[in-house]
C-alpha cells in the first residue's frame, strides 16, 4: 500500500525498532513524526536523511512520554503540522532486570507507565480524530513477554500483559469505526543495544560470542535467529494497510517460534 497522504506518529523512534518502523513507513510514502528524548539538533541528520531518501515530510518532537503534558503537546504538534494522525505506533519502552524483592520501585513505576499508561494517553488523544475520519491504525509494540513470562522481569512482563489487554479492549470499542488496534509481540531483535551487551555477557559468563547468542540471547527462540528490525517494520506496514482492515484486537508474535513452545 502506498501511504502517501497518511501521517504516522511513532513514539520512542530515535533508534532501534522505533526508527526502523519509521523508516519502513516513510519508504512507503507516509509523512512521519519521530519522538524521543534526544535533542532536536542531534536528530536533525536522521530527520533530513529520511526526508531526502524517501521524499516525505519528517518531523521530530522531543517529548518525555512519562509526562502526560508532553504527550498531549506532541500530538497537538503533529496535528498542527500535518493536520491529523492516521497511524499511531506506541513503541516507547524500557527494561530493567532484578528479583522482585530488590526491584527498585521507581523502575517499576517507569516501566509500567511506559508500557501501559503512555499508550492509554496517546490512544485517548488520537482516537477522536480517527473516529471522525472513519480510518485509523493503532499498533502497539508489545513483546513475546505479553504472552509468556521470564524471571526477574516482573515489571516488563506485567506491563506487556497489560498492553495486550488494553489493545483488545480498545479494538472492541473501535470495531465499527474504521479503526484497528493491534499489538506486535517481538522476540529478541538484533539492534545496536543488543549488540553492545554481548561483550559484557561474554566476560561475565566466560562464553564465546556464538555461545552468548545461541545459548543466552536466543535460548528461547527455536529458529536461533534474531528477529530483524526490517521484519518488524514490514509487519507494522502490513497492519497499517487497507488489506489488514479485518485484523484487530490481535497480539501477533514475531518471535522465531518462542511462544509456540
Amino acid at each position: 500500500m502506498d501511504f502517501r497522504g497518511f501521517v504516522a506518529l511513532i513514539t520512542g523512534s530515535t533508534s532501534g525498532i522505533g526508527l526502523g518502523i519509521a523508516r519502513g513507513l516513510a519508504a512507503k510514502g507516509a509523512s512521519v513524526m519521530l519522538n524521543g528524548l534526544e535533542s532536536s539538533e542531534k536528530m536533525s541528520c536522521i530527520r533530513t536523511e529520511l526526508a531526502q531518501e524517501y521524499n516525505v515530510e519528517v518531523m521530530y518532537v522531543q517529548a518525555d512520554m512519562l509526562k502526560p503534558t508532553d504527550i498531549l503537546s506532541m500530538i497537538k504538534c503533529c496535528e498542527n503540522v500535518f493536520g491529523h494522525v492516521d497511524i499511531l505506533v506506541n513503541n516507547a519502552g524500557m527494561q530493567y532486570v532484578a528479583p522482585v524483592e530488590t526491584f527498585p520501585p521507581d523502575k517499576w513505576d517507569a516501566i509500567i507507565s511506559l508500557g501501559t499508561t503512555v499508550p492509554f494517553h496517546t490512544i485517548r488523544a488520537v482516537l477522536p480524530g480517527m473516529r471522525k475520519r472513519k480510518w485509523g491504525r493503532i499498533i502497539n509494540t508489545a513483546s513475546a513477554h505479553a504472552l509468556v513470562a521470564s524471571p526477574f522481569k516482573s515489571a516488563y512482563v506485567a506491563s506487556k500483559h497489560a498492553l495486550a489487554g488494553l489493545t483488545k479492549s480498545i479494538a472492541l470499542e473501535t470495531a465499527r469505526d474504521g479503526v484497528t488496534v493491534n499489538a506486535i509481540a517481538p522476540g529478541y531483535v538484533w539492534t545496536s543495544l543488543v549488540e553492545t551487551q554481548i561483550p559484557e555477557t561474554m566476560k561475565a559468563r566466560n562464553l564465546t560470542e556464538e555461545e552468548v547468542k545461541n545459548d543466552v540471547l536466543l535460548a528461547a527462540q527455536p529458529t536461533k535467529q534474531f528477529v530483524t528490525v526490517e521484519q518488524i517494520a514490514a509487519l507494522v506496514c502490513f497492519l497499517a494497510s487497507k488489506d489488514a482492515a479485518s485484523i484487530t484486537g490481535a497480539i501477533l508474535p514475531i518471535d522465531g517460534g518462542w511462544t509456540a513452545q
